[in-house]
């Protein structure tokens, strides 16, 4: 048998070969497949087959179902008033419940209140002890007075008398509205929670407050 002599020539070309099928082996690929593509013998899409070795005797295959709940949300929205009343702190649940007789069609949801005014508030807090609703408009008055110590203009805005201002004060720490949740066509307060309406003003003022509603219906 005769001998194949190597030169330097032909190892190179050899180590070349080789490091080009360890680092591109789709270059390879494609070298080798494209005389069979240019005659029309394998399609240019051409993968190989795989080399997975598992055993097609043990493939299990899991189907999934995924069932999709809709949940249809209503929207509901109505304004009232607030009966007169001067400075003061007042609770006022069966109020706002005895007019929105809605919330009843709520299996879940969320009510919005928010009083429409800037010398006012409204606010979550004792529904038991009234003591608590006088004390805490003492409290305000004591943060935001009419006037000071000897009697002096404590605010440049006056134009509405000397309650004006320091209900706008109060109006801004306490805040205009409140959110509550709703359960079973009922608010679900605490146990001791109530709703308050917080009144600045010194004279009586008819207030207005807009209810929203949002939630799955009953």
């Amino acid at each position: 048998m005769p001998r194949v002599q190597f030169n330097a020539s032909s190892s190179t070309l050899l180590l070349v070969a080789f490091i080009l099928l360890c680092f591109f082996p789709g270059l390879f690929h494609y070298l080798w497949t494209f005389p069979l593509v240019s005659i029309g013998l394998l399609s240019p899409d051409y993968t190989p087959p795989s080399t997975s070795t598992s055993d097609p005797r043990t493939t299990t295959t899991t189907t999934t179902t995924t069932t999709t709940t809709t949940m249809t949300t209503a929207w509901f929205q109505k304004q009232f008033s607030l009966p007169a009343k001067s400075r003061g702190s007042y609770l006022i649940t069966d109020t706002v419940v005895r007019e929105l007789p809605e919330i009843r069609g709520y299996k879940v949801g969320i009510l919005h209140l928010f009083i429409q005014h800037t010398s006012c508030g409204l606010s979550l807090n004792e529904n038991w002890d009234s003591d608590v609703r006088e004390d805490m408009s003492d409290a305000l008055d004591r943060i935001a007075p009419e006037s000071g110590p000897k009697g002096e203009a404590l605010y440049r805005h006056d134009a509405e008398g000397p309650d004006d201002m320091p209900a706008h004060i109060k109006s801004a720490l306490v805040g205009a509205s409140v959110t509550i949740p709703i359960k079973d066509g009922k608010l679900a307060t605490g146990t001791w929670q109530g709703i308050w309406y917080l009144e600045f003003r010194a004279s009586k003022h008819q207030r207005r407050v807009m209810a929203t509603i949002q939630g799955e219906k009953a």
